[in-house]
């Protein structure tokens, strides 16, 4: 995308990249009052914060098929995972999964329940394999294993 302007030079052209628009998109997105999944205590996220959040039911499934699990949150419709900032780059999250970009849970008027901590410090648990594993129970298949359509 290129941004147009002028300046006292003349017409300049700023081009902006992929890197840019999507952080532009997040950061209009996660503005106003929102309600976001705490990281607990003593709990560092140096690579940011988002969450995949999955229909209840799917939750136990997903535990047993996960090598590592970081913070898990429940409510009665659905189960919170923590994943790394940006982990939905280059994934289509399979439906009915939803990608909450900042721990965001959306119309929530409180905040889903702290089910799982994992041992350590990092919250996250691992994007990839938790992708898999939801790619396994919803039968879909992942989107580097799909035919390329022109």
């Amino acid at each position: 995308m290129v941004v147009r302007g002028t300046s006292a030079a003349g017409p300049a052209a700023q081009v902006l990249g992929l890197d840019t628009l999507v952080r532009l998109k997040r950061a209009r997105a996660a503005s106003g009052a929102l309600r976001r999944l705490p990281v607990p205590e003593g709990m560092a996220v140096p690579l940011g914060c988002d969450a995949v959040a999955v229909p209840a039911s799917f939750g136990p499934l997903l535990l047993s098929r996960l090598p590592r699990v970081g913070c898990v949150y429940a409510d009665r419709a659905q189960w919170w995972w923590l994943v790394p900032s940006e982990s939905d780059v280059a994934l289509d999250w399979p439906a009915p999964a939803h990608y909450a970009t900042g721990a965001v849970v959306p119309d929530a008027p409180l905040a889903p329940g702290l089910i799982h901590r994992p041992h350590g410090t990092l919250p996250y648990t691992p994007p990839i394999p938790l992708y898999l594993a939801l790619c396994r129970i919803t039968g879909t298949t992942p989107v580097w294993s799909r035919p390329i359509s022109v």
